[in-house]
């Protein structure tokens, strides 16, 4: 949506409706219209705000992350008692909760803006790199590789999902959205990770041990990187450096084997039995891993 600069009083309770509360202060009028697109995708939330004057702004960011980036003009900030000055090339990252003042978004400065919900952000930061959310740069230099990737993908998916609706009409499609965005994101604020040296085969010991203690469970990749307690690049080099393979490929041979043996000893009355006590869904995926890892089909183990 676009209005005048004289209806921003009505315009600043759509931008809180629809990024975050807050409080606006005009410094000074300007000639230009402002500005309020959306998309939502569940735990994030798109947003192009432009306010055609020169205004200050005041927020807590209950509950999320925002992370403002100026397409033109400038945007002067204090987050979390520092001073942060975002210009073309720029993001600036306020955390939750915490007061950020805006004390200069210009008039002709157009942002846009990624809402993450909190909780997300702090699983997506954990899974992928080990460390909390409190870690979060207070500014991202978008000239890096990995920020030019998160950036494009931010400017693709929201140009789209505001062309084609239909795009985002699906909640599966929405969340898979989030999670490649807010992926993305994460490693452009942490495009390297420290060296771990000798604790790598503590971390892959670790992740077996707490897999083969309990294979049926549904593992997913937060759950592998805060069992190993590093991000799960860090596991998944790990893996292939110690084991030559991947954490997925560790767990579906420990749940072969966990069938194998039932079969072998007539714990189970079939073979589908077997592969679903052991979290095999896919039954014919799961016969041509088991004929690969023994040479014999789960059906003529049973039969033996």
């Amino acid at each position: 949506m676009a209005t005048s600069a004289e209806e921003l009083p009505d315009f600043s309770a759509d931008v809180a409706d629809a990024y975050f509360p807050h409080e606006l202060t005009v410094l000074r009028d300007g000639a230009g219209f402002a500005e309020l697109r959306m998309v939502e995708l569940g735990p994030v939330r798109l947003t192009r705000i432009g306010w055609g004057a020169e205004v200050r702004v005041r927020s807590d960011h209950p509950g999320g992350w925002a992370v403002n980036v100026p397409r033109s003009g400038l945007l002067d900030a204090r987050v979390s008692g520092r001073s942060v000055l975002s210009l073309e090339g720029q993001a600036t990252v306020c955390p939750p909760d915490t007061q950020t003042v805006m004390s200069r978004w210009s008039a002709d400065c157009s942002i846009l803006g990624m809402r993450i919900d909190a909780d997300y952000l702090a699983d997506e930061v954990t899974a992928l790199v080990g460390l909390g959310a409190q870690h979060m740069p207070a500014q991202l230099d978008l000239r890096t590789e990995g920020a030019q990737a998160w950036l494009a993908l931010l400017t693709s998916i929201g140009a789209q999902s505001l062309r084609s609706p239909e795009l985002v009409a699906r909640r599966a499609v929405r969340e898979r959205l989030a999670a490649t965005l807010t992926a993305a994101f994460v490693t452009a604020c942490f495009p390297a990770e420290p060296e771990t040296g000798d604790v790598c085969p503590r971390i892959v010991s670790r992740v077996v041990e707490a897999m083969d203690a309990d294979p049926a469970r549904e593992w997913g990749s937060a759950d592998i990187a805060r069992c190993a307690g590093v991000g799960i690049r860090r596991v998944q080099q790990s893996f292939q450096r110690y084991r030559g393979e991947t954490p997925t490929e560790a767990l579906r041979r420990i749940r072969l084997r966990r069938v194998h043996e039932d079969l072998l000893h007539d714990r189970v009355d079939t073979v589908a039995d077997g592969a679903t006590r052991w979290g095999f869904m896919h039954l014919g995926r799961f016969a041509a891993a088991y004929r690969r890892e023994f040479g014999v089909s789960p059906s003529a183990t049973l039969r033996r």
